[in-house]
């Protein structure tokens, strides 16, 4: 028998298209496994990615939770302070309030010192009227001590002249009495009734 060659050639290419066959399926096979791997790293990454984006946004809820908590306390610190400071605002808005009250009643006073000025000038008019009656009064005594030494003068010359007509007085009653003793003595000896 002879060997056909066109017998021998189909085996040859179902071979052949066997082992391209295997060939293709190895390496769809290494391609499936190989997106396989790639599927299951990048798996791997976001679950990584996850986990850190989890532990992140744990880290910035505790901030925040930090933040708020330190607001509140703050907040509440705040509200002590602006209570206080109310009561620091009312305080001052009564003492301004008295404030206000004597300022009016300075304002009045200040008027009354227009008033008050106008009477000091009245009375400084008639204080310089007094001092001149007071000049003239003073003319006036001092011409009465010298009228009144004038008289004191006088009197004395009086008295001087009393003096000396005491003695003359004395001197005529002596007089009167030695002339009058012989009348006496006749009067003695022939009394008339």
């Amino acid at each position: 028998m002879v060997d056909n060659p066109n017998s021998t050639k189909p085996d040859e290419d179902d071979t052949i298209l066997q082992q391209q066959y295997l060939r293709a399926l190895s390496s769809f096979e290494g391609i499936v496994l190989s997106q396989i791997e790639v599927k299951n790293s990048l798996g791997n990454r976001l679950n990584y990615s996850i986990r850190t984006g989890i532990i992140i946004l744990g880290a910035i809820a505790f901030t925040i939770l930090v933040l708020l908590y330190t607001l509140t306390t703050q907040i509440n610190r705040i509200s002590d302070v602006v209570y206080d400071m109310n009561t620091h605002f009312l305080s001052v808005s009564q003492k301004m309030e008295r404030i206000k009250l004597n300022m009016e009643s300075m304002e009045k006073q200040v008027e009354l010192i227009a008033v008050i000025d106008g009477d000091i000038a009245i009375m400084d008019q008639e204080m310089k009227a007094i001092n001149s009656d007071m000049n003239n009064i003073q003319h006036s005594v001092n011409g009465i001590r010298i009228s009144l030494s004038s008289v004191h003068t006088r009197v004395g010359n009086m008295a001087v002249s009393i003096d000396q007509m005491n003695l003359e007085m004395q001197g005529m009653t002596r007089e009167m009495h030695r002339m009058g003793k012989p009348a006496r003595s006749m009067n003695k000896m022939f009394p008339f009734p």
